[in-house]
């Protein structure tokens, strides 16, 4: 029965959010009403089988030969679930308030909720062909929510995020297919499933492979040369923003990064190899180059997405260390970065939502009329910051201890751009809430008299973002224990 769980948790928001510009709503509360439902049970039955933990697998329906779609629930994948499922409801709750004077809105709510289904699909995926198949769809349904404004800058972002998306996919593919060619099975394997005696004298062969896999599935993890897509996404409603540079599109890409490295290829493989240079390299560089961008960008949603940017290519860096300690590095990352940067969106969004500003420099004073959501804003930056007693000092912590205990020269030199990043982290997150909180003694409140925080249906979901912000900065250990046990199968 616990089996047969893990297809209606995927299938359930795929099945009841489709027909949703359909159904005879009398009034938008009946809308919302079905759609926080729909959401809400679906993390209630996520979050029963993540307590239950099925070991059986369920074939949801078989190709040829070894090739199926089928789920089941390990570690790597109750992480990735955990994240989704809890955060999911609460983005649905800020949305209410946000898309409630946006066109289309059925339309709008009829992909969120599907894409919420094709999410659990790539976590509970039990082999690369299912795994690669949900990973498809995901570029598929997101696509219309960036496109949702139909203005022409969303129309040529989403042009970018699909052809990004479908060279990405290119490079998975190959990967797959090696993986298919080269393994002893298609199913995830702790330790990976590459059969050396089929490999033989193309080891190196197999190595480009992986490079080209590792970039194709990072394409979504935004990593360079491939992050130009996300800050032009920043155009859709903040609901999608936060879920695509947070939750969803984003984590997908570094969870698949991790499912392949450690689950397909294998780190035996792969550790101390050319091809662990070249993706340690570009994770490294990410770093660096998503914060320097950051620090330039003046619209707030793209300085949020480039620090994005710059974050997603801490859980790579912790994934491409290819020891356990940097696998729990990339996975705390992973957790921990979803609550602190989807609270920072929200609160942009909030701004927006309430002010019409998208730009830094025209935030002057609104930290004394919005002081509800700049102080969670100057928490969440502080956290993102690495600052002790927040969850981002945690993972940080995690990905140095990793880097120096690797013996990887090239992972020391990962720690000093870690540490470049959070001054600039530091500066491009404060120079905000400085101008918010103090624009001067000279300035005029009155020019920003309509401006007031939102109400409780964006205040409530930050104020359980803060709330997680401290409790995993002050009591990591649950979730650093439940990481290790994941780390130390891959011995």
């Amino acid at each position: 029965m616990n089996a047969v769980m893990m297809v209606v948790v995927v299938l359930l928001p795929i099945i009841f959010g489709a027909p949703i510009p359909l159904l005879p709503f009398k009034n938008r509360k009946q809308m919302a009403f079905y759609v926080e439902s729909v959401t809400l049970v679906t993390s209630v039955l996520v979050w029963a089988l993540l307590l239950a933990q099925p070991e059986e697998a369920f074939v949801l329906f078989h190709f040829t030969g070894n090739l199926s779609v089928s789920f089941r629930l390990d570690g790597l994948g109750t992480v990735f679930a955990g994240i989704v499922s809890a955060l999911w409801p609460l983005a649905t709750l800020y949305s209410f308030e946000y898309m409630k004077h946006e066109n289309h809105e059925t339309y709008f709510f009829m992909f969120y909720v599907v894409t919420y289904g094709v999410t659990l699909g790539i976590a509970l995926a039990e082999d690369i062909v299912a795994m690669y198949f949900f990973y498809e769809m995901l570029s598929l349904v997101t696509l219309p929510l960036i496109m949702h404004t139909l203005t022409r800058e969303a129309i040529l972002a989403s042009r970018t995020y699909l052809y990004y998306s479908l060279g990405g996919a290119a490079f998975a593919f190959i990967g797959m297919v090696a993986i298919l060619t080269f393994g002893t099975t298609s199913v995830f394997v702790p330790g990976g499933v590459i059969d050396l005696a089929k490999v033989g004298d193309k080891q190196n062969f197999l190595l480009l492979i992986y490079v080209l896999c590792f970039c194709g599935f990072s394409v979504k993890a935004a990593m360079f040369p491939f992050s130009a897509w996300l800050p032009k996404a920043g155009v859709a409603p903040t609901p999608v923003t936060a879920l695509l540079h947070a939750v969803a599109v984003v984590k997908a890409g570094a969870f698949t990064v991790i499912r392949v490295t450690y689950y397909s290829f294998g780190t035996e493989l792969l550790r101390g190899t050319w091809a662990q240079t070249i993706v340690l390299g570009l994770t490294i560089f990410t770093i660096v180059y998503g914060c320097s961008r950051a620090l330039k960008e003046t619209h707030l949603k793209r300085r949020l997405a480039w620090s994005t940017v710059s974050n997603l290519s801490y859980i790579l860096f912790g994934a491409a260390l290819m020891t356990p300690l940097g696998l729990v590095g990339g996975l705390s990352h992973m957790v921990f970065h979803a609550v602190m940067k989807i609270c920072a969106f929200f609160c942009a969004g909030a701004v927006i939502y309430k002010t019409g500003r998208n730009y830094i420099y025209e935030l002057n004073g609104f930290g004394r009329k919005m002081p509800k959501i700049f102080l969670i804003f100057t928490i969440s930056g502080l956290a993102l910051m690495g600052v002790p007693g927040l969850c981002g000092f945690v993972s940080k912590w995690n990905l140095a201890k990793a880097a120096i205990e690797s013996e990887n020269p090239l992972a020391y030199i990962g720690i000093a751009f870690l540490m470049v990043s959070a001054i600039l982290t530091a500066i491009y997150m404060m120079t905000i809430s400085i101008r918010a909180f103090f624009p001067g003694k000279e300035f005029d409140y009155s020019t920003i008299s309509d401006v007031e925080d939102p109400n409780w249906m964006m205040i409530l979901p930050l104020v359980i973002f803060v709330i997680a912000m401290f409790a995993f900065g002050l009591h990591s250990e649950p979730v650093m224990t439940a990481l290790e046990s994941i780390a130390a199968t891959m011995n």
